[in-house]
């Protein structure tokens, strides 16, 4: 029964495509290099910012806000305010994008204030060159005057202002555009009789190791692109960098010589720091403090030697937002930012998922429903892959067709299992059938599939996006339940416990069970009594495993299932095979007599 056994064989390696891949074949964290040139060979490179430390308790985030003056943020995509003490942007919500699929919902949280339970913010500050005397120079504690500007909205920049009371005065104007974008320019004047040589730096900082949601397909933690290389640290890697006393604790400093951005990613937001194309940086990914780290990525700029009476700048970007591709695509080729498209986790198969996901965006652009566009984009692929299909689904057919004669020879040579493989082999060769013909195929099919499950898996686009009926969220499962059959007994899917989680699925999953099965009957169960049951419980595996997965996922699986029986009959019955679906089914049911 060679169809069936490449039936099973296709079932069992999509089955560890999903569940097992990520913990087999998954992306090893980033190799450490200790012996990466340190700050100094960039020239003119300061001493490095003073350690950042954590706070030892923890208030109310209204409490916190109101710690400090501030200035209102407002933009049609962001409202917050940022902090005059330090001139910190750590009050951040998106306003497009929601806590829970309720549109009453609060708005996400980015940007958190020091003081609240877990602090993320950006600050900007410079340093010293080394030997350089220039006084009290601006850091997280110092207290700015804010002297132009009365809110942070698109059009309308604000500028701070401190003096350190020895001869230099520092100004610092940030402007943002309407989507998640800010540029701060860093200014100092000279007003001693000497020159001097300072460094300016912009920091990310996030106190304590942020809940993420651990899933090995998925990168969340520091994230930067270094002159066109992709690094990642997950915050347990970043604690174990070589440690510096210097620096305060574990730190890997990466020069930038053309273009790079760093950051802190999670999976839907992103905050990342930016000098653009041509202007090279020092990047730093450190971990500092004792008890609750505090995670840093800073972007070092060269020294700047400012003459007396003289002035000078340098400036940074900000990205604090969603991780919208489209929106990310815009930056990085306006703005210059190199490969800044990839904060997003493409995974392996990039070269696969990034045209999958913008197919994915261009049909619902069309259809304007997410759910139907998984749908048609699955009809597109299945199109796409059709000769492969064709050679697999006429491979099995032909073996089908020989099924008679490999009885016979079974018959002529009994146990003599020698003879045997020597007659199949003669078999295969006088019919041309290529026993394993209908495996490669499907083979070479798996990465497309798991691409198309990684994008669905990691697109922003899926989240809060609704299909029809009670589906309101395609990267959520199914949130119906056969427990509660369907919602007409009086209680919550919430209230099932949660070690029968696993079994509480939806229609959805059902549905996809149904639809896998319906495949398996285009052809007779298997002959031999293990691959027989197998072959039975492979649809209630699937249907339990992937009914907690995102509906979208499974909206996919039903209609790749559905597609796939269709072909698949269609050129069995090209091939003239007599495909007996109702009667497969019907001794499925049929009960079998006992054996006397």
């Amino acid at each position: 029964m060679g169809e069936q056994k490449n039936m099973i064989l296709a079932a069992a390696l999509s089955f560890l495509v999903i569940v097992v891949w990520q913990v087999f074949l998954a992306p090893p964290p980033p190799a450490l290099n200790p012996q990466l040139p340190p700050a100094e060979s960039v020239a003119g490179a300061p001493d490095a910012p003073g350690p950042i430390a954590a706070a030892p308790t923890s208030v109310p985030r209204a409490e916190a806000l109101a710690r400090s003056a501030r200035v209102p943020i407002d933009t049609p995509k962001l409202r917050g305010s940022l902090s005059l003490k330090g001139g910190r942007i750590d009050h951040l919500d998106l306003t497009a994008h929601r806590q829970t699929n309720d549109p009453g919902s609060p708005a996400v949280e980015l940007l958190e204030p020091t003081g609240a339970a877990n602090p993320y913010y950006a600050l900007w500050g410079w340093t010293p060159a080394r030997g350089s005397q220039t006084g009290p120079l601006p850091d997280a504690e110092t207290e700015w005057a804010l002297a132009a500007g009365d809110r942070l909205a698109p059009g309308a920049q604000v500028t701070l202002e401190w003096d350190n009371g020895a001869g230099l005065v520092f100004l610092r104007e940030i402007a943002v555009d309407e989507n998640y974008m800010f540029t701060v320019t860093q200014t100092v004047a000279n007003r001693t009789d000497a020159a001097l040589s300072l460094a300016p730096y912009a920091i990310i900082a996030r106190h304590g190791e942020p809940q993420t949601i651990n899933f090995y397909i998925l990168h969340e933690g520091a994230i930067g692109e270094i002159d066109g290389v992709l690094k990642e640290y997950n915050y347990s890697d970043m604690l174990e960098l070589p440690a510096d006393p210097a620096e305060g604790g574990p730190v890997e400093r990466l020069p930038v010589a053309n273009n790079g951005w760093l950051g802190f990613t999670d999976k839907y937001w992103m905050t990342a720091l930016a000098g653009g194309a041509d202007r090279p940086f020092t990047a730093v990914f450190k971990a500092t403090g004792a008890g609750l780290p505090v995670f840093q990525t800073d972007l070092r700029q060269p020294a700047l030697t400012v003459a007396p009476g003289e002035s000078a700048s340098a400036s940074s970007m900000l990205f604090a937002g969603a991780k919208e591709t489209r929106q990310l695509q815009e930056y990085e080729d306006t703005r210059g930012i190199g490969g800044f498209v990839d904060a997003v986790d493409w995974g392996w198969f990039f070269f696969l998922t990034k045209p999958i996901h913008w197919m994915l965006l261009f049909i619902h652009d069309i259809v304007g429903n997410m759910g139907w566009a998984i749908i048609l984009l699955t009809v597109v692929i299945k199109t796409l892959l059709f000769p492969l299909a064709y050679k697999s689904f006429v491979s099995m057919s032909r073996m089908k067709n020989l099924q008679p004669e490999m009885e016979k020879i079974k018959e002529r040579v009994g146990d003599d299992k020698m003879k045997m493989q020597q007659e199949m082999i003669a078999l295969y060769k006088r019919e041309k059938v290529n026993p394993a013909a209908g495996c490669i195929p499907i083979l070479l099919q798996i990465p497309i599939f798991f691409s198309l499950y990684k994008v669905i898996f990691v697109s922003l686009e899926l989240r809060h996006a609704p299909f029809i009926g009670w589906i309101q969220d395609l990267s959520a499962p199914d949130p119906t339940s056969w427990m509660n059959l369907f919602g007409l007994l009086p209680f919550e899917t919430s209230a099932i416990p949660a070690f029968l989680t696993l079994f509480s699925i939806g229609v959805y999953p059902i549905i996809m069970g149904i639809t896998m099965w319906m495949q398996q009957k285009l052809n007779p169960a298997p002959t031999d009594p293990i691959q027989a049951q197998i072959f039975a419980i492979m649809p209630f595996m699937f249907m339990f495993l992937l009914g907690t997965f995102a509906s979208g996922l499974v909206i996919y699986w039903i209609a790749n299932n559905v597609l796939t029986f269709a072909q698949q009959y269609t050129i069995m019955r090209s091939q003239g095979v007599d495909v007996n679906f109702f009667g497969n089914v019907k001794r499925t049911f049929k009960r079998k007599r006992p054996v006397e």
